[in-house]
């Protein structure tokens, strides 16, 4: 019996996947526990339908990706630290700061999870900060520390 899975099943396969099962497995176990669908024209022609609106979903998400990445091109945020006699920094400028930031000045929300740092900002200069904003799109966005007055 063919069965279209709604949920991933570690021994059968993947979520959307067609697979062949026992009619008893099927009947018994993977329809009841709603882990898939029997495999009839209807629920197949529906399953083509999820697929390309996701594939639609999934390539509307990358061009807004682009679209931000080229917006955030040549755009700069501007970050204070405290400043010692010495010339040394107190502590760090974190993602969370970083993220914060963008939303004061940019008027963008970003997930501090998706900042990528090469190196801790811990002095007075400017760095290039990465942007992961969808698994193929990564923006450059200019950090630039000034001594806080």
């Amino acid at each position: 019996m063919k069965v279209i899975l709604i949920q991933d099943v570690k021994s059968l396969g993947k979520k959307g996947d067609i697979v062949e099962v026992n009619q008893g497995y099927a009947r018994n176990f993977v329809i009841p526990k709603k882990l898939g669908v029997e495999a009839t024209p209807e629920n197949m022609n529906d399953l083509k339908l999820k697929n390309k609106n996701d594939e639609k979903i999934a390539a509307e998400n990358l061009a807004d990706a682009q679209a931000l990445r080229d917006s955030l091109k040549d755009k700069k945020i501007v970050a204070s630290m405290k400043v010692g006699s010495n010339g040394k920094t107190f502590g760090s400028i974190s993602s969370k700061e970083i993220a914060e930031l963008i939303k004061k000045q940019l008027g963008i929300d970003v997930d501090k999870k998706k900042i990528i740092l090469n190196d801790p900002v811990k002095a007075i200069g400017g760095y290039n900060i990465g942007i992961k904003l969808h698994p193929q799109v990564t923006a450059e966005l200019l950090l630039d520390v000034v001594e806080q007055k």
